[in-house]
């Protein structure tokens, strides 16, 4: 049966990015009023992505912000999106992951990557000698799903809490690996597409052809991150998308900075370069009031089928990020 937007879930990822003008402390309490926002909005899940060494994102402690967030909310799933498992061994995660499902059961997802999240000299900073941790990803994986399960009880060495406990575990990926490897080992895949578009198509497409039914899941479940930046009208959601290209730019050039205010034009800000390399990164941007986003959303997911959509929003005023959201969610509720 083909998805249609009325029967697929929408979400959040938060980057728990840094405004200029505001410390990490603003955005930790934007976070929770979002994430309390969007659960009254009907959105089904939370999620913090894990990235260090950058100024302009305070999502490194993930598994932190997890707790304070389903600390101040009663029902939607709140987890990662991802924690990259190579910074951390498996057992730590299950502990961590465990104490949070203890504390908000039936609330909890654990989305896992490869990538470090950050530069390599962080990445050497966070792993030291296990720098390669990379390579021993499907097996850490495999690993976590061990010191989940009940059957590790007489195992020596134990995840408490976390053993025996019912916490889905999600592949994130940006590229035709990960989808090898969340088909092979049946679970829900969560493509990168907000910033990595070039392979989804591709990915998904590999992800639904090679996947295993598992006790886990019985049919492939896709779910695709996308940029929104949604307004009362065109015009102001193509200002306030400004806040999020100036970001990008950054990202682009290695000279991050705190997440901008929107500006008039972007020509003045960008070369041709800049402006080509962020709108390849930007694929999967959706801008508008609510009738263009109605028919760019509905087109996407008739292209993709994907089972659900998360949305990430970097606009600098937090009215502004709250209305997108409230927007996008009247969109998902009409079509």
């Amino acid at each position: 049966m083909e998805n249609s937007a009325n029967n697929i879930k929408y979400a959040v990822l938060d980057l728990a990015s840094v405004a200029e003008g505001q410390v990490p402390a603003d955005t930790f309490k934007n976070s929770l009023e979002l994430a309390q926002h969007a659960e009254q909005l009907g959105y089904s899940r939370y999620w913090f992505a894990e990235h260090h060494n950058m100024v302009n994102v305070a999502s490194s402690a993930t598994a932190v912000l997890i707790g304070y967030v389903a600390g101040g909310t009663n029902s939607i799933r709140v987890g990662s999106g991802g924690i990259m498992l190579p910074n951390h061994a498996p057992l730590v995660v299950a502990e961590q992951f465990g104490t949070l499902a203890s504390l908000y059961p039936g609330r909890i997802d654990l989305g896992l990557g490869r990538a470090p999240g950050s530069d390599q000299l962080t990445a050497l900073a966070i792993r030291g000698e296990n720098i390669h941790a990379a390579e021993n990803f499907p097996a850490d994986v495999q690993r976590l799903q061990m010191f989940f399960s009940a059957e590790n009880s007489t195992s020596k060495v134990r995840a408490i809490p976390g053993e025996g406990l019912d916490i889905p575990i999600w592949i994130l990926g940006s590229s035709p690996d990960s989808a090898y490897l969340a088909a092979a080992m049946g679970l829900p895949y969560a493509f990168a597409s907000h910033f990595a578009p070039t392979h989804f198509l591709t990915a998904i497409d590999i992800y639904r052809q090679n996947f295993k039914p598992s006790k886990f899941l019985d049919r492939p479940y896709v779910l695709s991150c996308i940029n929104v930046i949604a307004a009362d009208t065109d015009e102001e959601a193509e200002y306030q998308s400004t806040s999020l290209k100036q970001f990008f730019m950054g990202v682009v050039t290695g000279k991050r900075q705190l997440l901008q205010p929107p500006v008039q034009r972007m020509e003045d800000v960008w070369s041709y370069y800049e402006q080509h390399a962020v709108g390849q990164m930007l694929t999967y941007l959706f801008t508008g009031g609510p009738e263009k986003l109605k028919q760019d959303i509905k087109n996407f997911i008739a292209k993709t089928q994907v089972d659900e959509v998360m949305v990430t929003s970097h606009i600098f005023e937090h009215t502004a990020r709250l209305r997108s959201y409230e927007i996008f969610a009247d969109v998902m509720k009409s079509i």
